[in-house]
């Protein structure tokens, strides 16, 4: 059985004033900075809507590759990636039907330099900046510039005020969260050893957020 959100979330101490869904003037004025910093986006009212405009981005024969994402799980996507009806060359699958470690790990790096490079962010600031984390780097390795496009999906409960408060987002809500999901999946903590501030997106039509109205991921 795949391991759920509600398996340790409800148990893990987080600031919850950093995980509250905004009103629509935020989520508009979000939108809009993040659209000035050089970022397409897409603002759905659902999970199954964000789904779909997910689908409608990625073309048939594209290769894709989706770093973990709780947001990701939670729309569908990753099921759909792996066993959904589409002509994507799913980069995921592949690199784990591998058995030989150095060669999969080689593979994983290979895959930041995918057509389509998925994934999820663990803040939003008002002011129209990103951030995340990895313990890895194997997702945040290719938004900056490895893959040749980047859709990044995210509930807006992880739209804060400023860039001060999605670095506190991601100590206080984002890596409690992450920790309690790493223990029980892998037997290991987490670590906050890899850090992305995306402030801007200089490549026209590279990178897009989809915004869901709704309390997704952390």
């Amino acid at each position: 059985m795949s391991q759920q959100k509600s398996d340790y979330a409800a148990d893990t101490d987080i600031d919850e004033s950093l995980d509250e869904l905004p009103d629509d003037e935020t989520v508009e004025a979000t939108a809009e900075n993040l659209r000035d910093n050089g970022f397409d986006v897409v603002v759905v009212d659902s999970a199954e809507e964000a789904l779909e405009a997910v689908q409608s981005q990625i073309p048939s024969g594209a290769s894709v590759m989706n770093g973990h994402s709780t947001t990701l799980e939670e729309i569908g996507f990753a099921e759909y990636l792996s066993e959904g009806d589409h002509e994507w060359e799913s980069l995921a699958d592949e690199i784990w039907s591998i058995d030989d470690d150095a060669k999969r790990q080689a593979a994983r790096r290979e895959s930041q330099t995918a057509d389509y490079f998925l994934g999820g962010i663990n803040a939003i600031a008002r002011t129209g900046e990103l951030v995340a984390a990895d313990r890895s780097g194997s997702r945040i390795g290719a938004y900056p510039f490895a893959a040749s496009n980047v859709v990044i999906v995210s509930g807006v409960n992880k739209v804060v005020p400023t860039l001060s408060d999605a670095l506190d987002r991601l100590e206080s809500v984002a890596y409690p969260l992450e920790n309690e999901r790493a223990k029980e999946a892998y037997g290991v903590e987490s670590a906050i050893a890899k850090q992305l501030i995306f402030r801007q997106e200089l490549e026209d039509d590279r990178t897009t957020v989809v915004l869901v109205r709704e309390q997704l991921g952390y």
